[in-house]
Parts: C-alpha cells; sequence; structure tokens
C-alpha cells in the first residue's frame, strides 16, 4: 500500500465486538492524529442507576488491550463479587456487571450527573485507560434503540439482546430521540476536517450499530457534501454473523442473509456515500453482485481472528483512500 501522508485522516465508524476488532486494527496502522473512531450509542441505557455504554465501552476496553477476549465484552480478569451479592439480595441480574466494569460505570454516571458532556467523560475514561487514540461517542444527546417485534411489544435494544437473548421475531427498529440529536463535536470535527480521505464501516450490525450511527441529523449531509469515499466491511460472512444478531435479524425482516442483502441495505438508505464494499474470501462469489450495486469490491479475509488479521483488514480498507 502506498505510503500515507502524514495529514491524512480516517474516520471509523463502530459497533461493538466485531467493529471494535477493526478499529483496533486502525489503531495500528494509523497514529492516533490520523484517525477518530465513532461509536455507537444507540444501546446506552440506565440500569441500577448506571449509565451504561456498552459499544463505547467494548471499543475503549479493546484499544486499551484489557478487554475479555473469550467472550468479546468487558474486562479481563473480572470478578462478579458485586453481582453474586446483588443476586442474594434478589436484585436485577440479568444484565452482567463485572467489578471492574462497574468502575467505569460508577464514573461515567457521577461525571455525567456533575453536568460534563458524554463526549468529554469519554476523553476522561480513555486517559484513564492510557488510549492515544480518539474514541468518540456518535452524539452526546439521548439515543435510544427500540426494537419492534412480531408479538406487537416494543422492547428496548439491552432487554431484546441480553435479557431476552435475541429471542423474539424482528419487524424493525427506531431510534427515540434521534430526530433532535446533533452529532457529537468530535464527531462533526472529523467530518469537517479538510484532510478526511476515508471513512471506514466497521463490520457491525447494520440495523442496530451502523445506522443509528449515519442518522444522525446533518450526518449524511456532511458525507454527501465532502464526497469522501466511505467502505463498509460485510459483517455476514458465508451466510453467518460472525458475532450477534445480524443475520437473525435479516432472516425475520425477509431478506436474504448475504453480504449483497447487506451492500444493498447500505445503498437502500445512503445511496452514492457508499462507495466501498469488503466482503471475504468465502463470498468471492457475490463480488460481481456487490459490484453491480456501483460499488468498488475487495476480496478479502475480514474474519479477525489474530491481531495480523485485524492489522491486514485495515490495511485493505485504506486502500480505498482518495489517491491511495
Amino acid at each position: 500500500m502506498t505510503k500515507l501522508p502524514d495529514n491524512f485522516q480516517c474516520l471509523g465508524l463502530s459497533g461493538g465486538v466485531g467493529g471494535a476488532k477493526l478499529a483496533l486494527g486502525l489503531s495500528k496502522v494509523l497514529a492516533p492524529e490520523q484517525v477518530t473512531l465513532i461509536a455507537n450509542t444507540g444501546d446506552d441505557f440506565n440500569h441500577l442507576g448506571f449509565h451504561i455504554c456498552p459499544d463505547l465501552d467494548t471499543v475503549m476496553y479493546t484499544l486499551a488491550d484489557v478487554s475479555n477476549k473469550e467472550i468479546g465484552w468487558g474486562q479481563e480478569g473480572e470478578t462478579w463479587h458485586f453481582l453474586e451479592a446483588l443476586q442474594r439480595l434478589e436484585g436485577e441480574t440479568w444484565f452482567q456487571l463485572g467489578d471492574r466494569d462497574l468502575a467505569t460505570h460508577v464514573t461515567r454516571t457521577v461525571k455525567l450527573g456533575q453536568g460534563r458532556t458524554l463526549s468529554e467523560v469519554t476523553q476522561d475514561l480513555c486517559r484513564g485507560l492510557s488510549i492515544d487514540h480518539a474514541i468518540v461517542p456518535m452524539s452526546d444527546d439521548t439515543i435510544s434503540t427500540v426494537v419492534h417485534t412480531a408479538s406487537g411489544e416494543t422492547l428496548s435494544f439491552q432487554h431484546y439482546f441480553v435479557r431476552d437473548r435475541c429471542e423474539p421475531v424482528v419487524t424493525g427498529f427506531d431510534f427515540e430521540g434521534i430526530e433532535d440529536a446533533e452529532p457529537s463535536p468530535g464527531f462533526l470535527q472529523a467530518l469537517e476536517d479538510p484532510n478526511l480521505e476515508l471513512i471506514v464501516i466497521c463490520p457491525s450490525n447494520p440495523f442496530v450499530s451502523v445506522d443509528p450511527i449515519l442518522l444522525v441529523p446533518g450526518v449524511k449531509e456532511l458525507i454527501a457534501e465532502r464526497k469522501v469515499p466511505m467502505v463498509a466491511v460485510s459483517p455476514i460472512v458465508s451466510g453467518l454473523a460472525i458475532k450477534g444478531p445480524a443475520a437473525k435479524m435479516m432472516k425475520e425482516l425477509g431478506m436474504p442473509q448475504t453480504a449483497t442483502a447487506v451492500a444493498e441495505h447500505y445503498k437502500g438508505k445512503y445511496g452514492e456515500i457508499l462507495t466501498g464494499f469488503i466482503i471475504d474470501e468465502q463470498d468471492r462469489a457475490l463480488s460481481a453482485s456487490v459490484e453491480a450495486l456501483g460499488l468498488e469490491t475487495i476480496v478479502t479475509n475480514t474474519v479477525m481472528v489474530t491481531l495480523q488479521d485485524r492489522i491486514n483488514l485495515a490495511n485493505e480498507s485504506l486502500k480505498f483512500a482518495k489517491g491511495n
């Protein structure tokens, strides 16, 4: 790959576990001043009095190298004394809060209660975790993902995802509060940076991780105005989601469980601002159908098992940069 100029700027959009893997790869090949990582906050919620940001925390823990690599979320070396004591007191234990993880939620909740913004608190947390790269919430405003189900019941995302283990059949999604929300200052600054040359949609759930970020008012318009290449990495490989319920959601929404269907979803919602797509070697036969959508397509290994896999995929993503 051609050496990138020192003033090169990249923007990465990420959900939780899958997205965080590529976010880590980008952080390994780009200097802190060259990339801003935007985390979905649509699945943030208040639980037991704590303000919890699952995707934001997963990206932070991954870049800080303190994440629990076996399960993909939470911190390594975690203990569960708080949860065990809560269970004895017959409290709600469906959302697992580890003792180390709790320190993050307590710190965030206290600082938000003092009038700090989510962006400011996230910056403090990153500093405490010795993270050099910028990790930024998509918005400082409250945006809540709501899951509509076949039974007619609507569920908050964490109730659907964790409490109910993704079992309800989904029929659609809404993002409460998004109409009145604004991009966070760091997100806005990254979008307006004159040196921005690439936006990478990390392999995340298109419906509940990526859509909330791109549907924040003004984001699509700014990307269209800048004419910056935007490339998405498919979270679906050989009909399966590497992590999470994306494939199950696609089936229930009447969509084929393919990388092509993900590309069609993005093109349908975001039109010409999506310019490139990355699919896995296992889906090479689908490259023509993706290219037929007007997308420049790269076929490579997208299943990130090792750190080198993450770095390799980051380098493949950077091939879409302007003038590269």
